[in-house]
């Protein structure tokens, strides 16, 4: 159950588990859940962030009612790629998920993905799906997440594609 380079993931969806995308806010956690290839990225839903037990609880339920086989964590960089604050923030939840993950004998990997302009990319969806701002709010974090997450699936391809 290590954190994991996003290359040594790249048989995972071989295995017909899902992957599991998270975009960590302060407020909110936005999920998006993977098909069972490994290809598309589909917005699920945004969990409302309370005390970390709570929390993992919640996203225990949906690893094992799911069957994921991997969390794919949005890193927040700066724009010039150093990490600041938010970046350690997630770290940390990734660091406390694992050892929930091991007190209950779950066996998943955690990999981080660059999230820069993810949420920037989201919010260009729904303005071309016509979303007014108020669906937009209620929506944006899950929509981040699926952009996260298609965005790993798509460099999982690509690394398919390409290997020699």
């Amino acid at each position: 159950m290590p954190l994991r380079n996003p290359a040594d993931l790249a048989g995972r969806s071989a295995s017909g588990r899902r992957f599991l995308g998270l975009d960590i806010g302060t407020k909110t956690i936005g999920l998006a859940l993977s098909d069972v290839l490994g290809m598309i990225a589909t917005p699920t839903e945004t969990l409302r962030r309370g005390k970390f037990m709570d929390d993992s609880k919640k996203l225990l339920a949906l690893v094992k009612q799911h069957d994921v086989g991997a969390l794919v964590l949005g890193l927040p960089l700066n724009m010039d790629g150093s990490e600041g604050p938010r970046c350690q923030s997630v770290r940390q939840f990734a660091a406390n998920f694992l050892a929930a993950l091991e007190k209950v004998g779950q066996d998943i990997d955690i990999v981080f993905w660059d999230e820069r302009l993810s949420t920037v990319a989201a919010h260009r969806v729904m303005i071309e799906a016509d979303l007014s701002r108020k669906r937009q709010a209620e929506v944006v974090d899950k929509m981040a997440a699926a952009v996260i997450l298609q965005g790993f699936l798509d460099h999982l391809s690509y690394a398919k594609r390409n290997a020699p």
